[in-house]
């Protein structure tokens, strides 16, 4: 088997790149090992598309080294391909995929990811995109939106960023526009709502346990969408949402949708944002099918 590291540079505090070389160096499996530097947005995706183009059929297992826009991207070129694996080594800023499976520290072992055992993982398509963690919109999305531009203004999002776009959150999207249909399903004949989160995977935002009941394997998108509430509601219900503990809250029900589905459509207006696994698409009507066992996820054993 062949091992491709593909490290983001500018992943967290840019020290990836230099414990990743090391670390492939101490390997016995060093000469099948291969570090590749990405060098800009999508880089991941193309070169490991053009790698199991021009190896066809040989085995490889496809370690992405930094956070989950560098995962997301080598899954979008990995799916699809013949005898391939993928797994992380999960040293950027946010790693909210990983903790499905008990966080960054069981995927920081360079030697256990290329010895580790592979399992199907379902992934998200919408249109040519895949999602293996969350698609979002509404109230999370604007916060990722200003923290994005803080990133590209200054060249860093910092706590300073997610305070910006917290506040403006609260004061332009407590009630958003868009119907979300599930499996045919209106959930919100009103078509409004707070927030709305189209899961694969547990965790979105750093710490919010949005999708609790999520499992990476079971062909099912978790569905969750609460409806506009006041400011003092939101600050009430924040830790409970965020510990994951909202579809179990008597106190929630007035104000939340659960289901579980296969397909999910959004028909919203023009401007319309939503957040897949970090990255902003603005498009107002999409569709997020589940794919199940897409491809193969290397998880190192506890």
């Amino acid at each position: 088997m062949k091992y491709v590291f593909i490290v983001n540079p500018a992943a967290g505090d840019g020290s990836g790149v230099e414990a990743v070389n090391q670390a492939v160096n101490r390997l016995p499996e060093r000469e099948d090992c291969l570090v590749y530097e990405t060098k800009a947005a999508n880089d991941a995706t193309v070169f490991v598309k053009n790698w199991i183009a021009g190896h066809p059929g040989e085995e490889v297992r496809f370690i992405a080294c930094g956070g989950d826009g560098t995962l997301n991207e080598v899954f979008n070129g990995a799916v699809g391909g013949e005898n391939v694996s993928v797994t992380c080594y999960p040293c950027g800023s946010g790693n909210d995929f990983v903790k499905a499976y008990g966080g960054s520290d069981l995927f920081m072992d360079v030697e256990k990811l290329i010895h580790a055992p592979s399992q199907p993982l379902d992934l998200l398509k919408v249109g040519e995109r895949y999602s293996n963690n969350v698609v979002n919109f509404g109230f999370d999305t604007t916060v990722a939106i200003t923290i994005n531009e803080e990133r590209a203004r200054t060249g860093h999002g910092n706590k300073n960023a997610y305070t910006k776009g917290i506040i403006k959150a609260l004061l332009t999207s407590m009630n958003n526009k868009a119907k979300v249909y599930a499996d045919g399903k209106l959930l919100n004949p009103d078509g409004k709502f707070l927030l709305c989160t189209v899961a694969n995977g547990q965790y979105v935002g750093g710490s919010f346990k949005c999708a609790p009941r999520a499992r990476t394997d079971d062909g099912l998108i978790e569905v969750c969408l609460i409806k506009p509430i006041s400011h003092i509601r939101f600050i009430k219900i924040l830790k409970t949402y965020t510990n994951g503990e909202h579809l179990d809250d008597p106190k929630m029900k007035d104000i939340l949708t659960y289901c579980q589905a296969t397909k999910v459509e959004v028909e919203a207006p023009d401007g319309f944002a939503y957040s897949l696994d970090g990255e902003i698409i603005y498009e107002n009507h999409f569709t997020v099918e589940i794919v199940p066992g897409a491809i193969q996820l290397a998880v190192p054993e506890s």
